[in-house]
């Protein structure tokens, strides 16, 4: 008797010492909660916000929707301004936006899943996959050098000019294989729209499916991302497209004027890889929360935590821009990628966030890195 109360006492004390590191353990799906809850300061996260409110007020953006997540809480997700200036239609939480280069660490977590299945590797000569490519020009072009934008590649629009109609994004890259590298592949680091255009090629080529079929089936239906699209095939976005604002790239006159507004035509007449992505915060920060959680999110696993560390560690050369697979690199370990439509988002494994400035005013004032600064102040300030 002695020695069972003694060993159910033990037992007691060690769920006791457990029971608080169970309730800091990160959650692997998101979910709304409060920031002291987290270790961060509700104040000067509103803080952070009224940057925004001030930034709007001054018109230096129309409108802006913002979110932070800290080791799967939600501690700030607010829509500021408008997202169409001219009908005073209200930018909201749940607006779709034009991703723009926010579509490259998708497009590369597609390939990334298809090197895990062997459909794909990093070091695979795209000659052997796209015939153009076997020339003295491009026939030493990887997968990774795409990836990385380290191809060589110079190609300074998004597609060549003079498409047929009824062209392909396949039959679009093949014509970079013939167009060639202009420096030696893996020497050094050129942004590269084309580059990415054809890991997309890759994609369709090794999945035998279009690239948004291929990414929807297997990223965005298994997250559980229900507003991302692309809208060179969904320009409805099933009935959602009155959710989506303008996108404003210059003043005419003193006032913000509409660039591209809903329902005009996508940049190319097909689905691309360098961009096109529509998606919504909510959506998208459960894509940045499984990079987070290392590959997996809600007991779905995309990809395996050490090929998470493959694609958000430098793969450019020293003394060039650091870049991964897919991703901005930085020293910090933070990763990140912007949008030319106004999008940003970011990772930080070492604070345990995700955060995203989401506007459509690429040609406003944006204080996105005093936001960033503040959010990790919320930190220090608990």
């Amino acid at each position: 008797m002695l020695m069972a109360r003694r060993y159910a006492l033990a037992a007691l004390s060690l769920l006791l010492l457990q029971a608080p590191l169970a309730a800091q353990t990160p959650a692997t799906t998101l979910s709304t909660g409060r920031a002291q809850d987290v270790g961060m300061s509700q104040a000067v996260l509103d803080g952070a916000v009224g940057l925004y409110r001030e930034t709007v007020a001054r018109d230096d953006l129309v409108g802006v929707v913002l979110l932070v997540a800290r080791n799967g809480t939600i501690v700030l997700h607010e829509a500021v301004g408008l997202r169409n200036r001219e009908p005073r239609l209200p930018m909201e939480k749940n607006t779709l936006f034009k991703m723009a280069s926010n579509t490259k660490p998708v497009v590369a977590t597609g390939a990334a899943i298809l090197v895990e299945r062997n459909k794909l590797r990093y070091d695979d000569l795209v000659r052997k996959h796209i015939p153009s490519f076997d020339n003295y020009k491009s026939g030493f072009i990887t997968v990774g050098h795409l990836l990385s934008h380290t191809s060589g590649f110079r190609i300074t629009t998004l597609f060549l000019p003079d498409m047929v109609p009824g062209t392909t994004l396949q039959r679009e890259v093949t014509r970079f294989g013939t167009a060639g590298a202009s420096v030696e592949p893996g020497t050094s680091y050129s942004y590269n729209n084309p580059g990415f255009n054809t890991v997309g090629a890759l994609i369709e080529i090794a999945s035998a499916q279009p690239l948004d079929v291929f990414l929807r089936e297997e990223i965005y239906r298994k997250l559980g991302m229900h507003d991302t699209y692309h809208l060179e095939v969904a320009d409805k976005l099933d009935g959602k497209l009155n959710r989506m604002g303008a996108v404003y790239y210059r003043r005419t006159n003193g006032q913000w004027t509409p660039g591209w507004k809903p329902g005009d035509a996508a940049d190319v007449p097909f689905v691309r890889a360098s961009g096109g992505l529509i998606s919504t915060a909510p959506d998208y920060a459960i894509f940045l929360q499984t990079f987070l959680n290392g590959g997996s999110y809600g007991g779905v696993t995309l990809i395996r935590p050490e090929t998470v560390r493959m694609m958000t560690s430098r793969r450019t050369p020293a003394g060039e821009s650091p870049y991964g697979y897919g991703w901005v690199v930085g020293e910090d370990g933070v990763y990140s990628h912007t949008g030319s439509d106004g999008t940003f988002a970011w990772v930080d494994p070492a604070r345990g966030i995700i955060g995203m400035v989401l506007t459509q005013t690429p040609g406003g004032r944006n204080p996105r890195q005093r936001f960033v600064e503040l959010v990790n102040l919320s930190l220090e300030t608990t």
